[in-house]
C-alpha cells in the first residue's frame, strides 16, 4: 500500500521539461502599392444613356484618382459633353468635372473655358444651374484669378433674367461672393448698381431666390463693402415673409444694418416722432423672439445680445409683458383736446369736434397686437425649446455686463433659471450670473434659490454656485448667515465639495467681514455665561466657520475679542495645515511655521535670492572641479530653499535643480580617477557609472516633459545633456565589453550605429531651428562622418578625450516656465477606516483633482500601487476631462480596483501621473536600443494613501 501511494506521488508531483525551438523572427516586407489605372470609359461607344450612367457611377466610386491619370478623364469627359444632347447625362458629367478640379495640380482653367463656353449655348436650365455652380465652386478654389471672377460675374447678370429659380439662386450667390458694390450693371438701358440689382430680386416671386438676394447682401457686407441704409424698409418687410430662409436672411441684415447706422433716424409710422435705427432695429428683432420657427427665434434671441448701443428704456422693455403703443411715445390729453380744437367743426355744441371726420385707416395695417420689444426675453427664457433658453441667457448676460441698472432688473429672470429642468441651461444660468456678479446686490428670497442650487447632485452646477458666492454682494447679516448654513448642508451631503467650499468660506470672510463680525457668537455657539465644549478640530464644517472668520479678522481687529480661548490654538494648526485658506491675522499673539515663512520673505526677497543663487554658477566653468562640485550642491541647496519661500517661483527653481542635478553627476562621474585604469581591474565602476547615465537620462526626460514654456535653446540644452549621458553609457559599454560577455560584437556595432543615427537626427534638429550647439555637441557634429559603427574602438578612442576635455556648461532659462502639477481632492486619504470589499469583485474609487500646466490629457493616467510593489496604470476617458483654460483641466472620473483576498487592511497609493513612451519624446534623441517600448510615468503630485480591505466571500 505504501509502495502503492509513493508511486502515485511520485506521478502527481513529478515535472516534465519540454524545450520548444524558438521560432525565428519573421521579416515583413513593406511595399508600396502601385496605384490601379482608372476604370475603363468608353461613352461613345454606350449602348444607350444607362449604360453611360453606369459607366458615371463607376468613375464616382473610384473617386479620387491618382494625379497622373486625372488630365486624360477630363479630356474624355469634355469631348463626350460637347457630343452629348440629353440634360440629365450633361448635368452628371459637369458634377464630376467639377469634383475631378479638386485633383491638386489639376488643369482648372481648362475646365472653366470649356464650360464658359457651353454655358453661353445652353438652353437647359437645370444644365444652366448646375454649369454656374460647378464654375462657381472651381473659381472660389482659385482666389487670385481676379479676371477670372470677374467674367463669371458678367455671365451671371446675363443669366439673371433665367426663368428658373436654381440658375437665379447660383447667379445671386457668384454676385454676392465674387462680385463688387462698385460694379455698375446695365439695365434697359440704365445703369445699375449690384446692390438695386439685388434689392429688385429681393422681391422675387419665389422664397429661395430672395433668400439668395439678402445672402448676397450679407456677402458683400463681409467683404468690407457698407451697405445702403435704403434697403432698410425692404429688409423689415421680408421679416413677415412666409418662408423661413427669407426671414433668417433679413434677421441677420437687419442686425448688420443696425451696427452700420446705428445714430440714423427714422420715421415711426403713423406718427411725427422718430426712432434711432438702432432702437428700431432691437424692437423689430425682438417681434420675431414670437417666430413659429426655432431656428429663427434662437437666432433673433441671439442677435440681440450685441447690440450694446439701444437705449435704456429698450431694454426694460424686453423684461415686461405689458404692452406699449407700437414703441410710440403716447400723446397727453392736452395734446388729444389741441387736435380737436385745431380741427374747427362743430356738431351739437354739446361737445367739441364729436363728428369730426375721423383719419382713414388701412385695414391690413391694423394689428391686434403690436409687443415690439415687450417682454421678448421673457418670452425667449420661457420658450420650450432648450436652444432658445440657451441664446435669451447668453444674450441678457451680455447686455447685463454693459448696463449695471439692466443688470439689477434682469437678476430676478436669471436667478429663476436656475431652475430649469435641463441641466445644460442651469449651468448656463449660474455662469451667466458670475458674470454679472459684480453689479448686482442678492436679496433673502433670490439668494435662497440660488442656495438650492447646492443641492444639485451635478458636481459642475455645485462648483459653479461656489465660484459665484466668491464675488456676489449680499443685502444683510441674515443673507451670510443663510449662505453658511446652506454651504454646511453641502458640506454634510456631498464631502467631496469640501475643497471648494472651503475656499467659498475663504471668500465670504475676505468681502463680508462686517457682517461677519456680528455674526461671531452664532457662528461659534458661545454664550456670555456658560462655558461651551470644544469643538473638533478636524471636524469639516468647524474648519469652514473657522475659515470665514479667520478671514474676517483680517481687517476686523475687534473680532478677536469675541473669540473663545481654543480658537488660538486652532488657529495656528489651521495655519500650518491650509496656509493657502487661513490667512495672517496679526491680532492674535501666535507664530506658526507659515506665518516665519512670511518673515523670512520679507527679510529677504526670494527673485533677488534666486538671482543671486544662478549668477554663482557663471564661476563654475573656472573652478576646479572639486570646486565646482561644491558650489553646485550648495546651489541645488539654496534651490529647494526657493521653492518653499515664493510660489511663483517654484516651477523656475525646480528647473534649475533638476538640471544642476544632472550636471552635477556627470561631473562627478568624469572627476572618477577610475577612467584611466584598465576596465578588468574595476568592475564596479562599469555598474557606478551606468547607475548614473540612466539617473541623468530619466532626469532630462522630467525637464522635456514636466514643464511648460520652454525656448527651443533650453530644450536644446537639455537634448544635449542628454546626448552626454548616453555618451558617457556607450563609453562604458565599449570598455566592459572584454570583460562581460554580455555584448557580442554585433550588439556592439548595433550600439554604435544606433548612437551615430541619434547624433544625425540631433544635427538636423538644430539645422531646422537654427540653434546654435554646444561646444562638445559642435565638435561631434564636425567629426561624426568619419566614423563607422564596425569600428566601436576608435569611436571610444574620440569620444573619452572630447568627453573630459569639454565640462556641462550652465543653463539660463529663456522664458518663464511652468510645471506641471495635480491637486487631488478625492479620494482624501489618511483614514483609519478600510473601504471594504468582496475579493475578487470590484471596487469604484471616485477620483477628483484639478490639473495644472498640462497640454496633452491624452497623457494624464492613474496610477495605483499595491502593497506588494504591484503598479497599475488607469487611463481615464476624454469626456471626464473637464476644460478651464488652456492649460488647466478637471478631471472627476473613477478607478475600479480589485485583489485577492487579504489577511488585514492595507494602504494603496492613488497618484496622478504624466504618462509618456520615450520613442514618443518631443525630442530627436530616442532611448537605447533594445528600450524602444518602455512606458514612463512622472507623478504630478503626492501620492495619496487609501486604506483597503478585500474581505472574503459571504457564505
Amino acid at each position: 500500500m505504501a509502495a502503492h501511494l509513493k508511486k502515485r506521488a511520485y506521478v502527481e508531483f513529478s515535472v516534465s521539461v519540454i524545450k520548444e525551438e524558438v521560432s525565428k523572427p519573421k521579416t515583413l516586407r513593406l511595399t508600396v502599392p502601385v496605384s490601379s489605372a482608372p476604370p475603363l470609359l468608353d461613352l461613345n461607344l454606350a449602348s444607350g444613356p444607362q449604360e453611360i450612367l453606369t459607366q458615371l457611377k463607376t468613375l464616382t466610386d473610384s473617386l479620387p484618382l491618382s494625379p497622373q491619370h486625372v488630365d486624360s478623364v477630363i479630356h474624355t469627359l469634355i469631348e463626350h459633353l460637347r457630343k452629348e444632347e440629353i440634360a440629365y447625362i450633361k448635368a452628371r458629367i459637369i458634377s464630376i468635372l467639377g469634383i475631378l478640379t479638386r485633383t491638386p495640380d489639376c488643369n482648372k482653367t481648362l475646365v472653366i473655358d470649356e464650360l464658359t463656353q457651353m454655358l453661353r449655348r445652353e438652353t437647359s436650365h437645370k444644365v444652366c444651374a448646375e454649369l454656374l455652380g460647378t464654375i462657381y465652386n472651381i473659381c472660389r478654389a482659385i482666389p487670385n484669378s481676379i479676371d477670372l471672377h470677374q467674367k463669371l460675374v458678367v455671365l451671371a447678370y446675363k443669366h439673371l433674367s433665367n426663368s428658373d429659380h436654381s440658375v437665379r439662386q447660383h447667379c445671386l450667390s457668384i454676385i454676392g461672393t465674387l462680385g463688387s458694390k462698385e460694379t455698375h450693371v446695365k439695365n434697359n438701358e440704365k445703369q445699375e448698381s449690384p446692390l438695386q440689382v439685388l434689392t429688385a430680386y429681393a422681391k422675387d416671386q419665389d422664397p429661395r431666390v430672395r433668400s439668395s438676394a439678402f445672402e448676397a447682401m450679407l456677402s458683400f457686407h463681409q467683404k468690407g463693402q457698407v451697405l445702403e441704409q435704403s434697403i432698410y424698409k425692404q429688409v423689415y418687410t421680408a421679416l413677415h415673409d412666409d418662408s423661413e430662409s427669407v426671414r433668417l436672411a433679413a434677421l441677420r441684415l437687419m442686425w448688420v444694418i443696425g451696427h452700420v447706422y446705428p445714430e440714423s433716424l427714422i420715421p415711426v409710422v403713423d406718427s411725427d416722432e422718430k426712432l434711432r435705427l438702432v432702437d428700431d432695429a432691437f424692437a423689430k428683432i425682438c417681434q420675431l423672439v414670437n417666430d413659429s420657427s426655432v431656428l429663427v427665434r434662437t437666432t433673433a434671441v441671439g442677435l440681440l445680445g450685441s447690440l450694446h448701443r439701444v437705449s435704456p428704456h429698450f431694454l426694460e422693455q424686453t423684461l415686461d409683458k405689458k404692452l406699449m403703443s407700437g414703441l410710440r411715445r403716447k400723446r397727453t390729453a392736452h395734446e388729444r383736446q389741441k387736435e380737436q380744437f385745431v380741427s374747427g367743426e362743430w356738431s351739437s355744441g354739446k361737445k367739441w369736434g364729436d363728428d369730426a371726420p375721423k383719419e382713414e385707416l388701412d385695414p391690413e395695417a391694423v394689428t391686434l397686437m403690436d409687443t415690439g420689444a415687450c417682454g421678448a426675453f421673457v418670452h425667449g427664457l420661457e420658450d420650450e425649446f432648450l436652444e432658445v433658453r440657451h441664446a435669451a441667457l447668453d444674450s441678457l448676460c451680455e447686455l447685463a455686463s454693459q448696463s449695471p441698472a439692466f443688470a439689477s432688473l434682469s437678476l430676478d429672470y436669471l436667478v429663476d433659471m436656475l431652475n430649469d429642468e435641463i441641466e445644460s441651461v442651469r449651468l448656463n444660468a449660474v455662469y451667466s450670473l458670475h458674470k454679472i456678479s459684480k453689479d448686482i446686490v442678492l436679496r433673502e428670497d433670490q439668494l435662497e434659490t440660488v442656495l438650492n442650487g447646492l443641492e444639485d447632485s451635478s458636481s459642475d452646477i455645485r462648483q459653479g454656485l461656489h465660484q459665484l458666492l466668491y464675488t456676489v454682494s449680499f443685502a444683510t447679516k441674515m443673507c451670510l448667515h443663510l449662505t453658511l448654513q446652506f454651504l454646511l448642508k453641502n458640506l454634510n451631503k456631498y464631502p467631496q465639495d469640501r475643497i471648494s467650499i472651503w475656499k467659498c468660506s475663504k471668500a465670504l470672510g475676505e468681502n463680508h467681514s462686517n457682517l461677519a463680525l456680528t455674526l461671531v457668537p452664532e457662528l461659534l455657539g458661545t454664550h456670555a455665561y456658560f462655558a461651551i465644549p470644544e469643538p473638533d478640530m478636524d471636524d469639516p464644517g468647524y474648519i469652514c466657520v473657522m475659515i470665514l472668520i479667520f478671514n474676517s479678522a483680517v481687517t476686523q481687529p475687534t473680532m478677536t475679542t469675541l473669540l473663545p480661548e481654543y480658537t488660538k490654538r486652532h488657529y495656528a494648526y489651521l495655519r500650518d495645515s491650509l496656509p493657502h485658506l487661513v490667512p495672517l491675522v496679526r491680532h492674535f499673539q501666535v507664530v506658526s511655521s507659515a506665518q516665519t515663512h512670511t518673515l523670512v520673505r520679507a527679510n529677504c526677497s526670494p527673485q533677488e535670492f534666486l538671482q543671486q543663487a544662478l549668477e554663482k554658477l557663471e564661476q563654475v566653468g573656472r573652478l576646479d572641479m572639486d570646486s565646482g562640485i561644491k558650489l553646485m550642491e550648495t546651489t541645488i541647496r539654496d534651490l529647494r530653499r526657493v521653492v518653499k519661500l515664493e510660489e511663483n517661483l517654484v516651477a523656475s527653481a525646480d528647473f534649475y535643480s533638476l538640471y544642476l542635478q544632472c550636471q552635477l553627476l556627470l561631473t562627478k562621474a568624469m572627476k572618477d580617477k577610475q577612467w584611466s585604469v584598465p576596465a578588468p581591474l574595476c568592475p564596479q565602476h562599469n555598474l557606478t557609472i551606468s547607475a548614473i547615465t540612466k539617473k541623468v537620462i530619466e532626469l532630462s526626460y522630467q525637464l522635456e516633459h514636466l514643464f511648460v514654456g520652454c525656448s527651443a535653446q533650453d530644450l536644446a540644452s537639455v537634448y544635449q545633456l542628454r546626448l552626454r549621458a548616453i555618451t558617457l553609457q556607450l563609453l562604458v559599454q565599449l570598455r566592459g565589453r572584454s570583460v562581460s560577455g554580455l555584448f557580442s560584437k554585433s550588439n556592439i556595432n548595433q550600439q554604435c550605429e544606433n548612437y551615430l543615427l541619434k547624433l544625425s537626427t540631433l544635427q538636423r534638429y538644430f539645422a531646422a531651428n537654427n540653434l546654435q550647439p554646444h561646444s562638445f555637441t559642435q565638435a561631434l557634429f564636425s567629426e561624426m562622418h568619419k566614423f563607422e559603427a564596425s569600428k566601436p574602438g576608435i569611436l571610444a578612442k574620440f569620444l573619452q578625450p572630447l568627453l573630459f576635455h569639454h565640462r556641462v556648461p550652465c543653463l539660463i532659462l529663456d522664458n518663464k516656465v511652468k510645471q506641471a502639477c495635480a491637486e487631488i481632492f478625492e479620494p482624501v486619504g489618511g483614514s483609519d477606516n478600510p473601504l471594504r470589499f468582496t475579493a475578487g469583485l470590484a471596487l469604484a474609487l471616485n477620483v477628483d483633482c484639478i490639473l495644472d500646466n498640462v497640454e496633452y490629457v491624452q497623457s494624464i493616467q492613474i496610477q495605483v500601487k499595491f502593497p506588494d510593489t504591484q503598479t497599475q496604470l488607469f487611463t481615464p476617458r476624454i469626456s471626464d476631462f473637464r476644460h478651464l483654460n488652456a492649460l488647466r483641466h478637471h478631471l472627476v472620473t473613477q478607478v475600479y480596483l480589485s485583489h485577492s483576498l487579504w489577511s488585514d487592511p492595507c494602504q494603496v497609493e492613488i497618484c496622478i501621473v504624466l504618462g509618456y513612451t520615450m520613442d514618443g519624446s518631443k525630442g530627436p534623441l530616442a532611448p537605447q536600443f533594445g528600450n524602444s517600448d518602455k512606458q514612463c510615468a512622472l507623478q504630478l503630485c503626492k501620492p495619496v494613501k487609501v486604506y483597503i480591505m478585500p474581505r472574503a466571500t459571504k457564505k
